[in-house]
Formats: structure tokens, C-alpha cells, sequence
């Protein structure tokens, strides 16, 4: 299920929105980091995106796998969530796993899923519902294990680490569909940031011991809201498409994976004809 800390980023967010004394402070996971802006300039092969003070990177080696599930970990069993399930590896060729680090040090992460013949993790709860889109021969893929260090939390970090999973997706793979599995309470938030709608009822998700729902973000649309803000002149928008990259950025973007990826032997673009029962 995905761990959602929308709510620890520094938004504006309506009076109803959930927040407890606990969500201010960050869990001891890690001390403290100075932010340098003079990190842009750091050199890092492993780097797909230089923004401000961060980093952003494939987690593609055991020693950043094992680093980024860290950080998943304690985010979870901070929250009260089973951490079995959270470990990332860099051995399935289906995942894509993005840390975003200051001074090489993990403050955020998310999965992008590909489908294949192993499915994906929302299958486990919503086979039926995700069915449904590869029967119209969709292209379907799922984002999974975000978390994000609250010390460090930013629009600016939540929003790199979506657009690349989006480019990577999108461009690189031709993905049509995203799914994701959040907690309720935090689907208002995905609904506003990002555009994406519920279509599976709530469910106990067994992976991290709490209740889910499956939402879906048809990439159309995400297109089009990424069109329609970036580069604008207009004061930012309260969604998270105002801070994606530019177009141009973007396209920069998506030939360093497109180089990454020839590199690391990734598979080729998923079929849309995968059909699970």
C-alpha cells in the first residue's frame, strides 16, 4: 500500500485536512541534514535530476536499495505500518526506484511498477478493477513505497519524484493507466495534488496492515494538466503539475533514463495485451 506524507509537505491545505501533533516532528530515522544550495553542482553519475539543494537518482545498486528501504521502513513503522513488504530491490526489472537524497543522504523515494506477467502489487486486492482497463488493452503501471523524510518534505521534492516516474512510465514505456493504493484519509490529497480518482472500494491491505482503496489517474489527463501549467505565467496552482519540469527539461530527462535504462538492460516496453485472471 503506498505511505503517503502529502500531508507533512508545506501546501495550503483546506482546515479539514488530517493532522495530528505526531505528523509535525520526524521519526529518529536519520540526523538532521544542512541544506547547501551549492549542492546542485555536485557531481553524481547516478543523478537524473539536479534541483536546488537536492538530488534525485535511480536507486539501481544494493547499497541505495538498502538505503532507500531504510527510509521506507522507518516512515512506515512510524505510521504503526507492517514493514515486511518494504524493502526495495534492484534485481526486478519491473521496478523503478527514484531517491531523491541531499549530501547522499535518502529524504525521499518512490516505485513505479510496470505490468507484466507477475502483475502488479494492487492486484493482490483489485485484479478485478485493474482487468478492466488491460481487457480495453491499456497499458496499466502502479506507483508504490513513496515516503518522504518530513525534516525535508517539499512541493518541489513530491512533485520531481511523481514527474519522473511519469516520464518513465509515459514517455519511456507507454503507459496509458497509473494506479495507486493509499489510506483513505489520504486520498483527498491525491485527489487535489494530482488529479486522481477512487475507483476501488476500501479494503484491508495485508502487505502493511491497514486499510487501502485503489486510485487511478487516467495519463491523458496528467498530460494535459502538465500542458496547461508548466511554463505558465499564471501564479502557481495548488496542484503538484505546477512544479514539474519544463518541457524542455522534461525532454532532457527522458533521454538520460532512456540512456540509464539502455544501460542497466532494462526490459523493453510492457505488452498491452497481459491479461491476469
Amino acid at each position: 500500500m503506498q505511505l503517503d506524507n502529502g500531508k507533512n509537505i508545506r501546501l495550503h491545505r483546506p482546515a479539514s485536512s488530517v493532522e495530528t501533533t505526531e505528523d509535525r516532528f520526524a521519526p529518529p530515522c536519520q540526523p538532521r541534514i544542512e541544506e547547501k544550495p551549492s549542492l546542485a553542482q555536485t557531481s553524481d553519475p547516478r543523478c537524473v535530476l539536479r534541483q536546488g539543494n537536492y538530488n534525485i537518482c535511480l536507486a539501481d545498486s544494493p547499497v541505495r536499495c538498502s538505503l532507500v528501504s531504510k527510509l521506507i521502513k522507518c516512515m512506515y513503522s512510524w505510521r504503526g505500518y507492517h514493514t515486511e513488504n518494504a524493502v526495495i530491490s534492484s534485481h526486478n526489472p519491473n521496478q523503478f526506484t527514484l531517491e531523491a537524497s541531499i549530501e547522499r543522504h535518502p529524504v525521499g523515494t518512490l516505485t513505479l511498477g510496470l505490468d507484466s506477467e507477475e502483475g502488479l502489487l494492487a492486484d493482490e486486492l483489485y485484479r478485478r478493477e485493474i482487468n478492466v482497463f488491460r481487457s480495453k488493452q491499456r497499458n496499466v503501471c502502479e506507483l508504490s513505497k513513496l515516503a518522504v523524510d518530513p525534516q525535508h518534505s517539499s512541493k518541489e521534492i513530491l512533485a520531481s519524484l511523481f514527474h519522473l516516474a511519469y516520464i518513465y512510465g509515459r514517455n519511456l514505456h507507454g503507459a496509458t493507466d497509473l494506479f495507486i493504493e493509499v489510506n483513505p484519509r489520504h486520498a483527498r490529497f491525491y485527489k487535489q495534488m494530482l488529479g486522481l480518482r477512487q475507483i476501488g472500494e476500501k479494503r484491508m491491505c495485508h502487505r502493511v496492515n491497514a486499510p487501502a482503496i485503489l486510485m487511478h489517474l487516467d495519463l491523458d489527463y496528467a498530460d494535459d494538466q502538465i500542458a496547461l501549467v508548466v511554463d505558465s505565467c499564471e501564479p502557481r496552482e495548488r496542484s503538484l503539475y505546477a512544479y514539474f519540469l519544463s518541457k524542455h527539461e522534461e525532454e532532457r530527462v527522458t533521454h538520460t533514463l532512456r540512456q540509464r535504462i539502455h544501460g542497466r538492460n532494462a526490459t523493453q516496453p510492457f505488452s498491452r495485451q497481459i491479461l491476469h485472471a
